[in-house]
């Protein structure tokens, strides 16, 4: 019989569908016809896949190729079916054997000499295959990538004859051996070099353990950006399981997935002219953004009045769900996006509204009209807002005090806070429920009254609300965990929403 199926995976999202690649050799005029909705570079394999056979040795049948990738509805690119299609044809003019083929995925763009060159969306297909006990193949290019997932079966090849030399029962191939993974998981800029700010650190303290959403305000200079690349290091490292998932994006971004860092949370800091495709995600093929890219980290945006009023309107939705959904007509892929957002911008266009040197030129009007470039519901989404005033020069040479914490005190405290969290609601504050939110709260009946008169003075939604007892029950978590929250865990929650 002239029909071979071989396994692969397209790159969906941060999915990766299995692809049946079923080959029929038959009579007719010589000729190569791939169907099942394949892209350019899909079609163009026919030709990658004929010179790389015949350099390697191999027979291209002089028979019409019928190449089918299965489903057909479901659109595939890229050159990571080049080997599946290889070997498809080989196993069907029966150079290799079939039997080889039944249990084993493969991966990988040939080049004309029939070496392997590595794809992107490794990660993802990886993880999908050892979910259904597969061996898969993989150019040496993505070793890295799978040495990540220890307990799948990997093996790496260079060239096409090595993978069909081995199916022949020839030389093994070797697992994949990656770089030595970094001890210190969460190494990354140290608050210790924050002098002062004492309101700052504390505000990055709440909302490391919170996972809260912060906005920092204040005049150039007074070390925002210098806080905001630190709160990183002070979030708890990321379980294995978060890494991959972290990784898996970056996989199927392209970008390489250093193995030395894969235990660091994301930090992404786009340019203020950045469009709302780069932010979210997008393109024909669509493929993720930096919210996606900072999925388990943090998403700064420096000078937050400076973007694009569009782009930071597409923010409201993954902020709230952490997620996003690109539909595209003929394909809609989801992607994660359980970022972290800190933001920085000046009080005013000259940076120096409330100065104590009255530096300030600038009308009233002319604030209210740089404040209103960020709209009221994307504002009611952040949980905190604390100042970052400037400080004295003294402040900036005097001995480090006790609050001068470095990364991994607070980073303690964070942990510890976070456990009680966990062990108290079985989740995280950013994550608990409305309902679960009034339960863990058990604020008496003069709290909740005075509570509630003091945020309808503030003018506050019921979105605001809640999150703002969640960033109280934080700050009662980090001071001692207790069951039921105080006036002084409320006042110093609500004096976080003064934007």
């Amino acid at each position: 019989m002239s029909l071979a199926v071989t396994l692969s995976r397209a790159q969906e999202g941060v999915s990766a569908p299995q692809v049946m690649v079923e080959v029929h050799l038959s009579g007719g005029l010589p000729g190569t016809n791939i169907v099942g909705l394949p892209e350019a570079a899909v079609r163009e394999a026919r030709d990658r896949v004929r010179v790389a056979i015949q350099n390697t040795a191999f027979e291209y049948p002089n028979r019409r190729v019928t190449v089918n990738l299965a489903p057909a509805e479901l659109p595939k690119d890229g050159g990571r079916f080049d080997l599946a299609i290889a070997l498809g044809i080989l196993a069907a003019g029966n150079q290799v054997p079939r039997e080889k083929l039944d249990d084993c995925e493969f991966l990988g763009e040939l080049a004309l000499s029939g070496a392997l060159r590595g794809v992107s969306g490794v990660l993802p297909a990886l993880l999908r295959a050892r979910a259904r006990g597969r061996k898969v193949v993989v150019p040496r290019a993505n070793a890295a990538e799978a040495a990540l997932i220890p307990d799948a079966d990997v093996r790496v090849a260079d060239t096409l004859a090595e993978v069909c030399g081995w199916l022949r029962g020839g030389q093994d191939l070797a697992p994949p051996v990656g770089a030595e993974i970094a001890v210190d998981a969460t190494y990354g800029p140290d608050l210790i070099d924050v002098r002062g700010q004492r309101q700052a650190r504390r505000a990055l303290e709440i909302a490391a353990t919170g996972g809260h959403h912060l906005l920092l305000m204040g005049p150039p200079g007074t070390g925002k950006t210098m806080l905001a690349e630190r709160l990183p290091g002070v979030l708890p490292p990321l379980t294995e399981s978060e890494a991959l998932e972290s990784c898996a994006i970056l996989s199927v971004a392209g970008q390489d997935v250093d193995p030395a860092r894969w235990r660091r949370r994301a930090f992404r800091a786009p340019h203020h002219t950045a469009s709302a495709v780069a932010l979210v995600g997008g393109g024909s093929q669509p493929r993720p953004g930096e919210i996606s890219l900072a999925h388990n980290g943090v998403l700064f945006l420096d000078e937050l009045p400076e973007f694009s009023r569009h782009v930071l309107e597409v923010l409201r939705e993954p902020l709230e769900s952490g997620s996003i959904v690109i539909s595209r007509a003929l394909r809609q892929s989801t992607f994660p996006a359980q970022f972290q957002l800190v933001a920085a911008m000046n009080p005013c266009p000259c940076g120096y509204a409330g100065d104590s040197r009255n530096r300030c030129q600038c009308t009233p009007d002319q604030i209210q009209r740089y404040r209103a470039r960020i709209s009221g519901p994307l504002l009611d989404r952040i949980d905190m807002c604390v100042d970052v005033p400037r400080q004295p020069l003294t402040e900036l040479g005097a001995k480090r005090g006790a609050h001068d914490e470095d990364s991994a005190t607070v980073r303690a405290r964070v942990v510890k806070a976070r456990h009680q969290a966990l062990v108290r609601a079985g989740r995280s504050n950013a994550e608990i429920s409305t309902r679960e939110l009034e339960r863990d709260c058990a604020l008496g009946p003069a709290e909740r009254a005075w509570f509630e008169g003091a945020l309808e003075r503030l003018g506050l939604s019921a979105r605001a609300y809640h999150r703002t007892l969640r960033v109280a029950r934080t700050i009662a978590d980090l001071d001692g965990g207790a069951a039921a929250l105080d006036r002084v865990h409320l006042a110093e929650a609500l004096q976080y929403r003064r934007f």
